[in-house]
């Protein structure tokens, strides 16, 4: 019988799901260092990417308490044990990135987790360097978590600013972790100040993004970019509707674009835009990709954004916090159609956060890739 060769057997192999390639890890020690292989790893990942395959939501409940929820099938659902030994320990998702989620416990340690492998690693502490002011200040912080496909690394931004009650104050402070040398540096300071005490940084062409302000006194929001690749701030333009005072603006990254929603009064009725911005950094680019005035989704936070499109791409996934009933939901709103269906989790309580990743066999001690030799059977 004939027998497939190295390449054709890898093609097969980047269509399958994490639990099944860690289950064929045991097939055979040429299966194993296969998978294992950092090429290979690399080429699974681009393949559920480029198919919208292997992705699911991360949901948190209960404080310390996670689910992995199929994204194309919501009801199927998996119990993921945390990351740490202490069970009940409280972890706030920073970032996610290629199968990788940046998490933080209650005690302040900052790790790096693959749910899909069940491998983490704990970032070492890193000091704020400046001096403690002289007066009472307010302090912020803002994370933000991506991949840098210059220098093959995943990195980890975090920002800390001091700021006096009468802004005769302030300081900041950028560090960047890196998970290939294991270490945090000090890099250029973030010369903006930040719109609330705590942010997390949205991912879109390997630039980080927040939004903040060009003074305190400032009411405008301006979009920051942090280039994961020449790790340099830059500004990223707006539609010019955002100066619009009366109208109330969030943005977040999805599928892989940035991703604008704006709530504001209209005859009588408030609508919701969503606006993407199809080529990034260019400002004519902005298009509106839906607009609505359906109640359930209207009686929610007007700062949540969509959080994926659907396999297709003719469906929206939406997060909302209802504040009729005090309880999060999850809607897919159908673009052709308009119709909003709510998507039941099982097992869930009714509060929960939730973030999506993308299954994957990324490791935490990043290696090269092996010299690729071509075989002729398995």
């Amino acid at each position: 019988m004939a027998t497939l060769s190295h390449d054709m057997t890898l093609d097969i192999l980047r269509c399958l799901s994490v639990n099944d390639l860690l289950r064929f890890k045991c097939v055979s020690k040429f299966w194993c260092s296969w998978i294992e292989d950092p090429y290979f790893i690399k080429l699974h990942l681009s393949y559920s990417l480029k198919t919208n395959t292997n992705r699911s939501l991360v949901v948190r409940y209960c404080k310390y308490q996670f689910l992995s929820v199929n994204y194309d099938s919501p009801k199927t659902t998996r119990s993921l044990k945390q990351p740490l030994s202490e069970q009940k320990k409280y972890i706030q998702i920073l970032g996610s990135c290629n199968g990788l989620l940046a998490v933080e416990d209650d005690d302040g340690r900052i790790l790096l987790w693959n749910p899909s492998t069940r491998k983490y690693q704990v970032l070492p502490s890193t000091e704020i360097e400046f001096p403690s002011p002289p007066i009472r200040c307010s302090r912020s912080t803002y994370y933000g978590f991506g991949y840098d496909p210059v220098s093959d690394d995943y990195k980890l931004v975090r920002i800390v600013q001091l700021l006096g009650a009468k802004d005769e104050y302030f300081h900041s402070e950028a560090k960047v972790y890196s998970l290939r040398s294991n270490s945090w540096r000090r890099i250029k300071d973030f010369c903006f100040y930040f719109i609330s005490y705590r942010q997390l940084g949205f991912l879109a062409n390997n630039v980080l993004h927040l939004l903040a302000f060009k003074t305190p006194e400032s009411s405008k929001k301006d979009l920051v970019g942090f280039d994961l690749r020449s790790e340099e701030f830059s500004l990223v333009e707006l539609p010019d509707f955002c100066l619009d005072e009366n109208i109330y603006f969030d943005v977040k990254a999805m599928g892989g674009y940035l991703c604008l929603s704006a709530t504001y009064w209209e005859l009588g009725d408030i609508v919701a835009d969503v606006w993407i911005m199809k080529e990034y950094g260019v400002k004519e680019s902005w298009v509106k990709l839906m607009s609505s005035t359906y109640p359930d989704l209207l009686l929610c936070s007007p700062s949540e954004v969509p959080l994926a499109f659907s396999k297709n791409g003719d469906k929206v996934l939406f997060h909302f916090k209802l504040n009729r009933d005090r309880r999060d939901s999850l809607v897919w709103y159908d673009l052709g159609s308009k119709r909003v269906e709510e998507v039941g989790i099982r097992g869930v309580p009714i509060v929960y956060d939730v973030d999506l990743y993308v299954e994957s066999l990324v490791p935490l001690n990043l290696k090269p890739p092996r010299v690729r030799k071509k075989r002729t059977s398995t």
